[in-house]
């Protein structure tokens, strides 16, 4: 699938509100590499479909950390919608959202909010700092970058997380087909195929 802008707003949304409409860069971009890592570990393919990449913080969404920093421009009702501009080390949410959340992510599917109410409920109460040196541990996918960006292909996640060599070739494949479906039917700019090769 291609990146979807408007899921990622969504997605980060949902736990700045948890977090009290306030919340910590490095928190809010850990919570949301660990619900698309649960999203492939359940389902076989991502929610959001962003580029992966290790740095020294660890595992993180390329494309959605660009829109955290105001690196690339938005789209009608994406995250600019959604998130504030940063001060500081913080974002916000710029809606005035009342009582269930979930009722405002219409992009969201109800596998997508069982993911983010699990990676919530095990990860939600820790800082960004140990959500941090939680993902050096747990994210095996994850490799010292010394000071630059690493790619971090999907098959290489897949294996991380538990599937087979031969599952793991058709999950990305399918996905790879299913981003060639999306880039015919939408004007998006299209992003590169995922490559196989765990070189990156």
């Amino acid at each position: 699938m291609q990146y979807s802008e408007k899921k990622a707003a969504q997605i980060a949304a949902f736990f700045v509100f948890q977090e009290g409409s306030v919340i910590g860069i490095l928190k809010l971009m850990k919570l949301m590499y660990l619900a698309e890592r649960e999203s492939f570990t359940k389902y076989g393919e991502p929610m959001i479909g962003d580029n992966l990449v290790s740095m020294n913080h660890g595992p993180v969404l390329s494309i959605t950390l660009d829109h955290l920093n105001n690196f690339i421009d938005s789209e009608p009702g994406g995250w600019e919608s959604w998130i504030s501009d940063r001060e500081n080390h913080f974002v916000g949410l710029k809606v005035n959202i009342e009582g269930d959340i979930a009722l405002h992510l219409d992009q969201l599917s109800d596998a997508d909010l069982d993911v983010l109410l699990t990676i919530w409920k095990k990860y939600g109460k820790y800082s960004g700092s140990q959500l941090r040196n939680i993902t050096h541990e747990i994210c095996t996918e994850w490799e010292d970058s010394d000071n630059s960006s690493l790619p971090i292909p999907y098959s290489r996640l897949l294996k991380c997380v538990g599937y087979d060599p031969e599952t793991t070739r058709e999950l990305v494949q399918r996905i790879n087909e299913q981003r060639k479906l999306d880039e015919i039917f939408s004007v998006t700019p299209t992003r590169p195929e995922i490559r196989t090769s765990t070189a990156g």
